[in-house]
């Protein structure tokens, strides 16, 4: 399924989280400390701002239209909060094993995942085409500012 207008600027940010995904699952001995840097630089470029543009709009705007504790949404913030407590424990850490860079790596990639399969879907489908363009134009701005 194409993926909506309105959604493609988070869609773009997934993209660049699964490459990150893919470097932490890939992390060795000696590509860990890459594979952290790269996943810290990632969060602090785009990661922590995405978290925040779905919590802020993306969520409450299909809240309007659906049901808030649909599993999918609780899943979605449930995967926010564990990634968020993964992500102060890598930042705070500089010795983590690649075992738990992999792990990272495997819940980046189950939630982004989770995201464009599952969620999006609902989103596209709950909301009218007219509040989905509002709801593209604000992410735009959001991803800019």
């Amino acid at each position: 399924m194409k993926r909506s207008e309105a959604l493609q600027p988070l869609s773009r940010d997934h993209h660049q989280g699964l490459f990150v995904a893919v470097q932490l699952k890939r992390a060795d001995a000696e590509t860990a400390a890459k594979a952290r840097q790269a996943f810290l630089d990632f969060w602090r470029s785009e990661g922590s701002n995405h978290f925040r543009i779905e919590e802020e709009l993306v969520l409450p705007a299909y809240a309007r239209h659906a049901s808030a504790q649909e599993e999918a949404v609780v899943r979605v913030l449930t995967d926010h909060v564990d990634l968020r407590r993964r992500r102060a424990e890598i930042e705070a850490d500089e010795s983590l094993e690649p075992a738990s860079l992999h792990e990272l790596g495997e819940r980046l990639q189950a939630h982004i995942r989770h995201e464009e399969r599952v969620l999006f879907p609902l989103i596209e489908k709950a909301l009218p085409e007219e509040e989905l363009a509002r709801l593209g134009a604000e992410l735009e701005r959001a991803e800019a500012g």
